[in-house]
């Protein structure tokens, strides 16, 4: 078992998420305000800032910057720029960011099952 957090704590590192270096610190991550739905909105594929903004109603401006930098900064988003002197700007998951599919499709499915109400953050 000791192998098996060793070989996983060095892929995070390998992968620049040592702020993400444990289960709690994962969830507590993804669980941030907005995290979770952009991630799942970037699931379709890239998006533009604006297409997000659209998409995820209640977001403010100033959130979903830093919550798209700090996707970035951790490696599950990149930013691409499509012409150097454009202002075009899309966002994309990485691999590892597509990777959290299966998780983020679960959690969706357990509030279908369990309706909107199952837990309202307020317990």
């Amino acid at each position: 078992m000791k192998h098996k957090e060793e070989l996983i704590q060095s892929t995070i590192q390998q992968k620049g998420l040592s702020r993400c270096d444990s289960f709690h610190g994962t969830i507590e991550f993804i669980g941030k305000r907005w995290m979770g739905i952009i991630i799942y909105h970037l699931l379709d594929g890239p998006k533009r800032y604006h297409e997000l903004l659209f998409e995820i109603q209640g977001i403010s401006d100033r959130l979903l910057t830093e919550r798209l930098r700090e996707l970035e900064t951790h490696g599950l988003v990149v930013k691409k720029v499509s012409e150097p002197t454009s202002r075009k700007v899309e966002y994309e998951l990485t691999k590892i960011g597509k990777d959290l599919e299966q998780i983020i499709s679960a959690i969706f499915k357990w509030v279908r099952d369990n309706g909107c109400n199952a837990y309202d953050g307020k317990k």
